[in-house]
Parts: structure tokens; C-alpha cells; sequence
């Protein structure tokens, strides 16, 4: 069992807290970083990294075990019950890899982060037009 999350938190971004970390955990499980049997941070040591009160982490927690995504055992711990990764988005996969090169290659060609974020969501918006975006 390991815990490999590291909370970021963004208090200008207008969402909700416990929302940021219920959607960090989300995208850890995407990503492969979180997987079945891991162990998320106490609320103590999410409180102590992002100075974000213990409360506020618990909720996150209940939330992500409302979704089913996570457990509580007393004395133990929030552990992670199921992951959310597809094996085409794991560290190794061609559409990773194809994608860092792009990435790679639109910062060598000079585009900034904001560029290459609103290309992005250019290009998502016409590939997945009409489909709800979570």
C-alpha cells in the first residue's frame, strides 16, 4: 500500500475546496497514480501541506466514498476501492507518449501553456461536441 497524492490547492480558482481534492483523487485514478489498495493522507497531513482544514479534507473523503471510490477504515485509514484508469491512459501508452511528443513539440514550436490549452479545448470541443464534459 502506498500514498502517492499530493494535494494542490487552488484558493483563486472558485471551486469548491473538498471539490479540488475529490477531483485530484479522480484524476490520480485516471492516471494510473492511485490504484486499488492505496492509502490517502490522513486529513492531519493534507492539512499540515495545503493549510486546508482537517474538515474540509474529511468531506472529500465521505465524497469519495459516496462515489465509491474510497473506504474508511476506523484506525487504519481512507484507502482507494477501485480505479478509474483505462489501460489507453496509463504512463506507457501510445496516446500518452504521442501526446507528451505533441506537447513537447508545441513548446519547441513556442506556444505557451494558455495556447496550448485553449487549442486543446478547441480540439476536444470539436471531437467530443455534444457529449456532457464531467
Amino acid at each position: 500500500m502506498k500514498s502517492v497524492v499530493v494535494f494542490r490547492i487552488d484558493r483563486r480558482s472558485g471551486v469548491a475546496t473538498y471539490l479540488q481534492i475529490v477531483r485530484q483523487v479522480e484524476q490520480a485514478l485516471r492516471m494510473g497514480a492511485l490504484e486499488e489498495g492505496d492509502r490517502l493522507p490522513t486529513a492531519a497531513q493534507v492539512a499540515a501541506t495545503t493549510k486546508v482544514n482537517p474538515n474540509t479534507t474529511l468531506k472529500a473523503y465521505r465524497e469519495l466514498e459516496r462515489m465509491g471510490l474510497a473506504e474508511v477504515r476506523q484506525g487504519a485509514g481512507t484507502f482507494i476501492t477501485r480505479t478509474l484508469a483505462q489501460p489507453q491512459s496509463g504512463p506507457d501508452s501510445p496516446l500518452r507518449t504521442a501526446l507528451t511528443d505533441w506537447l513537447t513539440q508545441a513548446r519547441a514550436e513556442g506556444l505557451t501553456g494558455q495556447d496550448v490549452t485553449a487549442l486543446f479545448h478547441a480540439a476536444f470541443e470539436n471531437a467530443y461536441r455534444g457529449e456532457a464534459a464531467d
